[in-house]
């Protein structure tokens, strides 16, 4: 009985703990679900209801391996409804097998090395004299800009996204959830 009482007393202390550290982890919530830091951008996203196209063409990309890896990555994250900006059906011919290449180059032009908060970007536009240059995964260029206290992104077309939630960082980087999709030249 005795050795019966550790063995309850351990896992219950373990539960607990582990119980205590979830709930001293700052989350934010993104689509109607907890993002958690210590889990990487992949575990995180696939739980937010406002990344389903998202996370679809990551996996159609064969990304999943690459965002769950150590990283660490900046990610601008275009929530569903900005896929719903695109012209009709450019989502489902980029989700098409024979399109895998396209998709990877719009996907990864989304990602920065390194791990970047709304802070760090803060500075780097400040220094740049109202705009930073960023050199994306895929290799092309996205400027990052102030407009009042909203931070702001823009493709080399001219196309600008909003960053709407920012600094939902993870283990292995930072998400920042943007309304637009932005596109590299192609």
């Amino acid at each position: 009985m005795n050795k019966l009482f550790k063995v309850a007393f351990a896992a219950f202390a373990f539960l607990t703990a582990n119980l205590a550290f979830a709930q001293m982890e700052k989350t934010v919530e993104v689509g109607g679900a907890p993002m958690y830091p210590s889990k990487n951008i992949v575990e995180n996203a696939v739980n937010s209801a406002d990344h389903t196209t998202l996370v679809a063409a990551v996996k159609a990309a064969g990304l999943v391996e690459t965002l769950q890896g150590k990283g660490p990555f900046t990610v601008f994250a275009p929530d569903n409804a900005a896929f719903l900006k695109l012209p009709t059906g450019t989502v489902e011919t980029l989700l098409k097998p024979e399109n895998k290449g396209q998709l990877t180059a719009v996907l990864t032009y989304h990602v920065v090395a390194g791990k970047m908060g709304s802070k760090e970007i803060a500075e780097a536009i400040k220094k740049g004299n109202g705009k930073a240059v960023l050199t994306t995964v895929q290799g092309g260029k996205l400027t990052a800009w102030m407009q009042g206290k909203d931070l702001y992104i823009t493709d080399e077309n001219g196309g600008k996204s909003k960053v709407t939630i920012a600094d939902v960082f993870q283990s292995n980087g930072v998400i920042h959830s943007v309304d637009t999709v932005v596109l590299p030249k192609m």
